[in-house]
């Protein structure tokens, strides 16, 4: 531009140059060039204009990209290439004006060709002055920047757009560092999730947004120089909004370059995944807690599966021990030795007992529970599980009255709490075992009933939780316990089940200060001292009448075992292995008072036979055998059932109150001394 204003001003200055008398042959030779490079120029427009603006001179430059020819545009004002909008704001006459009294007038505008159409013109307008300053003209020099323009609008509007997609996004922190960490810009994003406005933090260094802890150890200085040393850096971790709550935030840091490579800054990108994070701790806690579900359901299935097939042998054995105990001679060392077979048999049973009470195996049986029995009775057990580094000591009251619970599931209970409080104690300490009596009265609350009640404690001097260990302890799955030491499952269980012998489980500790679990069990009112049962139904061992049994299990050993004891009793028994045996047997007309049979056999369960029985001869009575309570729900609700093993007293309770009816016309097998029928 200057270049072609140079032009014109020198073609000017040799036409002075001829007022002064410099010799015409130089003059007009130095014309010729001048003349010869302007009309070279294409790329330029580059005319004159006299004072008034029409135009003098025209060169092909112009006329390419305006479309005038030299005849058609000389003698015209210039004021015709500007749109119709320019020339009604005067335009025009303002750029003469400018360049009159400034000395130059520059400006970027559209124009309008010969066809009509608009080009984007750089345009520079200069006076021409006489030596004596008087305006003889302009010079004018026009440039086409249409496609320079166009360039420049499409970068724009890409920037823009970019500008706006970046301010936009409100679910990213999007910014950008200087080369120091310092923030330079900063997006509705950011602003949303680190709660601060632009010009609150737009020139402070972005380690504001990181943890004090964080800052010490140098984590925004690493950041920088890793994204700087790898290309990019990449984490997930907490960052601190403006008011000082934390977030979980996924960070992106890229260096950013320039078109030459040279480094400038940082881009940087936040994402607050606080929500995703604590879904996928619920979700893998739950999944966690199915799979601790899934195995325990397993084990359980595998410990009942064990416990059915060992109370079986020991059904055999207890059997076989009583009746042979009966038919020995009276020689004490003979009867020792049976009946430390017989303690060894039913220590057998009760470990049996505890499997199925852990796999919920086992029907709920609330009776009358003497605590200070159940508690010795569990001594070896609790010695065994805790170790030597524990001391146990128990404070009973000299009389305290039995408990209203399942002694089994109450004795698993006890257990879960003693370990709970060693696992408490890792160095060794002191576990106490206590009970005592209390009354509940209605200006207690707490949801119990009026009454009395034992109060059971298990104290130890652990470590003790804090508030909010001690608020979620009786959550099931809920442990501190290292994965694969613990299932969560022990303290609820023990609160379900002083739920279900409508009492209550009270839990109370502080750190360092050990804990104390409170087990709250009513009172067994009227309960007749321990062994009562058992010693009514021996009463029935001299029976009123003979029955004609058959007895129906796929075990022979308990089988034998089933009918010696009834022979014993002086019964009559017929037997068979199975289900559908036993269905063809009656269908052949054998006749038979009562059925005593196993549950778990093959295709078909003891249930099955008796709902088969029940259609065909209603009133014979049947009782179901089992090694576990694996009954379906609201199935067998109405059947006697006879745990095993079970020993011949408790065969001759079992068939005690049974309303039998026979061919010689009914009768009723009572136990003598339980009242009932």
């Amino acid at each position: 531009m200057g270049w072609g204003l140079y032009l014109v001003v020198s073609a000017m200055a040799g036409r002075r140059g001829m007022d002064q008398q410099t010799p015409l042959t130089q003059t007009q030779s130095d014309d010729t060039r001048y003349r010869l490079l302007i009309e070279a120029v294409t790329d330029y427009a580059i005319y004159m204009l006299d004072p008034t603006g029409i135009v003098t001179s025209w060169n092909p430059g112009a006329q390419r990209f305006k479309g005038y020819t030299a005849d058609e545009i000389i003698g015209q004002h210039f004021s015709r290439f500007y749109t119709e909008e320019d020339r009604k704001s005067g335009l025009p006459q303002r750029a003469l004006e400018t360049a009159v009294r400034e000395g130059k007038f520059e400006h970027e505008g559209w124009r309008v060709r010969k066809d009509g159409t608009r080009f984007w013109a750089l345009v520079v307008i200069d006076p021409i002055r006489t030596p004596a300053g008087a305006i003889v003209g302009f010079a004018k020099i026009t440039r086409d920047l249409t496609e320079r323009r166009a360039t420049e609008e499409t970068l724009w509007r890409s920037q823009e757009q970019f500008r706006r997609l970046v301010q936009g996004v409100t679910d990213y922190a999007i910014y950008m560092l200087d080369k120091d960490g310092f923030v330079s810009n900063w997006n509705l994003g950011a602003e949303r999730i680190k709660g601060y406005r632009p010009e609150e933090i737009i020139g402070r260094h972005f380690s504001t947004f990181y943890t004090e802890e964080e800052r010490e150890r140098g984590v925004p200085k690493h950041a920088l120089n890793t994204a700087l040393a790898e290309g990019r850096y990449e984490k997930e971790g907490w960052r601190v909004r403006k008011d000082g709550t934390r977030f979980f935030a996924h960070v992106i840091i890229d260096p950013i370059r320039d078109d030459n490579g040279e480094f400038i800054g940082f881009a940087k990108i936040t994402r607050d995944i606080t929500e995703r994070r604590e879904a996928q701790q619920r979700l893998d806690k739950t999944r966690e807690a199915l799979l601790q579900s899934q195995k325990m359901e397993a084990i359980g299935q595998l410990t009942g599966g064990i416990a059915h097939d060992f109370n079986n042998l020991l059904m055999a054995v207890l059997g076989s021990l009583e009746l042979v105990r009966k038919r020995v001679p009276d020689d004490p060392k003979i009867l020792t030795l049976l009946d430390n077979a017989v303690q060894g048999a039913q220590r057998g049973a009760a470990l049996t007992r505890r499997m199925l009470a852990f796999a919920r195996r086992q029907e709920l049986k609330h009776d009358a529970v003497d605590i200070p029995d159940l508690v010795r009775g569990m001594t070896e057990l609790l010695q065994r599980s805790l170790g030597t580094s524990v001391s146990i000591e128990t404070r009973f009251p000299l009389v305290l009255s039995p408990v209203w619970a399942d002694a089994n599931q109450l004795e698993m209970a006890l257990l879960n709490l003693a370990v709970n409080a060693r696992d408490a104690m890792p160095n060794g300490g002191q576990i106490v075992i206590a009970a005592r009596e209390d009354t509940f009265g209605p200006q207690d609350g707490d949801g119990l009933e009026r009454g009395d009640y034992v109060r059971i404690t298990v104290s130890d001097t652990g470590s003790g939780m804090d508030a909010e260990t001690l608020r979620r302890a009786m959550e099931p799955f809920f442990t501190t316990k290292e994965p694969g030491k613990g299932t969560g499952l022990g303290l609820s269980m023990v609160h379900g089940l002083a739920q279900q012998c409508g009492g209550r489980f009270v839990l109370t500790s502080r750190q360092n200060g050990g804990t104390e679990a409170e087990l709250w069990l009513p009172v067994a009112a009227g309960a007749a001292a321990a062994g009562r049962a058992e010693t009514a139904a021996m009463e029935f061992l001299a029976p009123r009448g003979s029955l004609r049994v058959l007895a129906v299990d796929d075990d022979a050993l308990v089988l034998t075992n089933t009918a010696a004891m009834l022979e014993d009793l002086g019964h009559q028994c017929v037997h068979c292995t199975s289900a559908t045996q036993a269905l063809d047997m009656l269908q052949q007309g054998t006749f038979v008072d009562l059925v005593i049979t196993d549950q778990v056999m093959p295709r078909m369960t003891g249930v099955q036979l008796a709902e088969a029985i029940a259609k065909e001869w209603p009133e014979l009575p049947v009782i179901i055998a089992t090694g576990y309570a694996e009954l379906e729900p609201g199935t067998g609700a109405d059947l006697k059932k006879l745990p095993k093993p079970f020993t011949q007293a408790e065969l001759a309770a079992a068939m005690a109150g049974l309303r039998i009816k026979g061919q010689g016309g009914g009768q009723v097998i009572r136990l003598r001394g339980n009242g009932r029928d």
